[in-house]
């Protein structure tokens, strides 16, 4: 898709598509009202300063969304991000589910990394790392790392990355 097409959607449409980058729908609403971007990079700008400061429930919804590492998902996008670490031993695989479940026990949400990339390995260090930050620490963390998702997801939709 071409980023004329994305700014002549209309406004439920485009939000439908953004949604496919960040599942945060406040989000994705404030993003399509400020069209037009006049470049792609316009766009990226302003979808990160709008994701920067969305509300913790935006962004729970878009957590809610994500799929475990190192889980199978329905998700052709997930399964392409997380290549790395689907294709791990089962070994890393069971480490990784072991470090989800304690994540989720311990912040409440899934694990969410940018995955791309990354191998299994690098994926299970990343969380046994995070695993130390405290509450405040690890929603920053997180923040950064939907961001560097959405930023891929937006540049994939608009053919500007493979």
């Amino acid at each position: 898709m071409q980023l004329t097409e994305l700014e002549a959607l209309d406004a439920p449409r485009c939000e439908e598509l953004l949604r496919t980058a960040c599942d945060a729908p406040a989000w994705a609403a404030r993003v399509t009202a400020a069209r037009p971007f006049g470049s792609v990079e316009a766009l990226l700008a302003t979808a990160a300063a709008e994701l920067a400061t969305t509300s913790e429930a935006d962004v729970d919804t878009a957590l809610a969304a994500h799929p475990r590492i190192g889980e199978r998902s329905e998700s052709a996008t997930s399964r392409r991000e997380q290549a790395g670490a689907l294709a791990a031993d089962e070994d890393v695989l069971a480490r990784l589910a072991e470090g989800n479940r304690r994540y989720e026990e311990t912040f409440g949400h899934v694990y969410l990394v940018f995955a791309t990339g990354r191998t299994a390995d690098e994926l299970l260090a990343l969380l046994e790392q995070r695993l130390q930050n405290d509450p405040a620490t690890e929603r920053q963390v997180l923040r950064r790392e939907l961001a560097a998702i959405t930023d891929l997801r937006l540049r994939r939709l608009l053919g500007e990355a493979s």
